[in-house]
């Protein structure tokens, strides 16, 4: 028995009376934290006996830790230390999805939000304990369906619904009936449950997952634009639009028929299990390694059982790898095909993120004739420009013949000057973007928020679905047969942009900079990988 079934099962009563107890936050009611979800929406189990309980999922998804994400704060102090008179500024702007309850409420009080400061508050403090709560149970189900899946509500601009009397909305996708509502507001100070049939489409996502920034100068003025995070727009490219939600891949059902509720829940056949399974599992890793520094709370089995399926994720709907070989007179070519099996690009969102191509071919005996793409222990990759040279970025290959070449997948920013950056707020545009395409992305019709940047674009192997990259190696006065293994790496964070964060004297930066050092032979995982054998 797992132990999130145990905690469920034997832990319920403990936990049910402990949050019952709790002192609401003071003020009019805008939000609940998460506590007080868990004592009726935990202890739920599946068809095959699986847990599926809501408030234990969430708890060790980067939802719920988006307001302890170390390398989120180093970054928020990065941007701030760079860009000091626009301070305040950057930390309300990166609030909005990472702390949006306590912003959503420091707007209605006429202020902006202050990240760095509600860390620093005593737990006790109600912009503390709503900040640290991340994109929480009351947040996602009080989004109203206006104006989703369009720009203004981009950047974490959506809408929060309010009933009659200023009684907030909970929005969920089954009908409520009247007892049940009461019982409902009662466990919530006096939220109001409603059928909203948007909670299960992707333009609810789309609200916190489409950013643009804007790229500030020294005086704060605005010198340019980046559509830094576009995964929504991606997918609408796609031919996935039409085929799968954000919600299918990443809220997979449960094996009903379930309740949704421990206390008088209804039965239901297609509950979606709250593990908001992602890309990101060494942060998880980070939370679960680091969690009394980070105030985590999410029991340690659960992240680690968080940062596996994450993994698992990864390597059974990300990517194939599929490799054909010939012999060219003195050389062999392997001809090493990947296809993106995703709805957006791969990898998508945050431009740390980056997959690439480790590639070797070897003889008879054993002996390397070319080898590529090597991950180091440092968590840099052998022959990638921007691994040496913080200035410089590999380019896009179409044939790969040495192992100072790297075939790369990521995106690549510019600032205003044309030099690379690991800056959101200098950034303007890119430099370089081949990150793999999803099936049915034309990327001639692509908009400029999607575009194919730099080599790949005119790459003719390069194109919707996938791409095909060639490797040679010289075979000459080598015995067959010749063996050709190739495998699909990815990291979140690639080693550019953490090491580019070690430059800032800050708690924050030194603190995730030491602890990316001490993980950084955890940083990658296989998406894919594949063999073949020439005669």
């Amino acid at each position: 028995m797992s132990f999130a079934r145990m905690l469920a099962l034997f832990g319920l009563g403990l936990i049910a009376t402990v949050l019952r107890s709790a002192e609401p936050l003071p003020g009019p009611v805008h939000f609940q934290t998460s506590d007080r979800c868990f004592a009726c929406h935990n202890g739920l189990a599946d068809a095959a006996g699986n847990d599926v309980s809501i408030g234990l999922q969430w708890s060790a998804s980067l939802m719920a830790n988006s307001a302890r994400d170390p390398y989120w704060q180093a970054s928020v102090r990065r941007e701030t230390l760079d860009l000091p008179r626009s301070a305040r500024a950057i930390e309300d702007e990166c609030a909005a999805c990472h702390m949006p309850m306590m912003r959503y409420r420091a707007r209605l009080a006429g202020r902006q939000a202050e990240v760095l400061r509600t860390l620093a508050l005593p737990r006790s403090a109600r912009d503390h304990r709503e900040g640290l709560d991340g994109v929480s149970c009351s947040l996602c189900h009080q989004i109203s369906p206006e104006g989703l899946g369009s720009p203004e509500t981009w950047n974490g601009h959506f809408h929060i619904a309010e009933a009659p009397a200023g009684r907030g909305v909970e929005f969920g996708p089954q009908v409520v009936d009247a007892g049940r509502q009461r019982i409902m507001r009662s466990a919530t100070a006096g939220l109001e449950p409603r059928q909203g049939n948007h909670i299960r489409r992707s333009e609810l996502c789309a609200s916190c997952h489409t950013l643009r920034t804007e790229a500030l100068d020294g005086q704060g003025r605005v010198v340019g634009s980046l559509p830094e995070q576009m995964p929504f727009e991606e997918w609408r490219h796609s031919a996935f639009v039409d085929r799968q939600s954000c919600q299918d891949c990443h809220m997979p059902r449960a094996q009903g028929p379930l309740t949704v509720s421990s206390v008088l829940g209804q039965p239901h056949q297609d509950m979606a299990r709250h593990v908001f399974v992602g890309a990101n599992f060494l942060v998880q890793r980070m939370l679960d390694r680091y969690r009394d520094s980070l105030e985590v709370t999410a029991p340690s089995p659960l992240l680690q059982e968080a940062a596996a399926r994450t993994r698992d994720f990864l390597a059974m709907r990300s990517a194939t790898v599929h490799i054909a070989t010939l012999r060219e007179g003195a050389s062999l070519r392997a001809r090493v095909e990947i296809r993106n099996l995703g709805g957006h690009k791969l990898p998508t969102a945050y431009p740390s993120r980056r997959a690439w191509l480790h590639v070797r071919v070897l003889d008879a005996t054993g002996k390397v004739l070319l080898e590529s793409g090597a991950l180091r222990p440092d968590g840099s990759v052998e022959g990638n420009d921007n691994d040496i040279d913080a200035a410089r970025f590999e380019p896009h290959h179409r044939e790969i013949r040495s192992s100072d070449q790297v075939q790369v997948y990521e995106s690549i920013l510019r600032d205003g000057a044309g030099r690379v950056t690991t800056s959101l707020l200098a950034a303007t545009g890119y430099l370089k973007d081949n990150r793999l395409l999803p099936e049915g992305f034309d990327k001639r019709s692509a908009g400029p928020d999607i575009a194919v940047v730099g080599a790949a674009f005119d790459d003719p192997d390069f194109s919707q679905g996938g791409h095909v990259v060639d490797y040679l190696a010289d075979a000459s006065g080598r015995e067959g047969p010749f063996r050709v293994e190739a495998e699909l790496l990815y990291q979140p964070i690639g080693h550019r942009w953490a090491l580019n964060l070690a430059a800032y004297d800050s708690v924050e930066t030194r603190r995730f900079v030491s602890y990316y050092t001490a993980m950084r032979e955890e940083t990658a995982t296989v998406l894919a990988r594949a063999s073949a054998q020439q005669p």
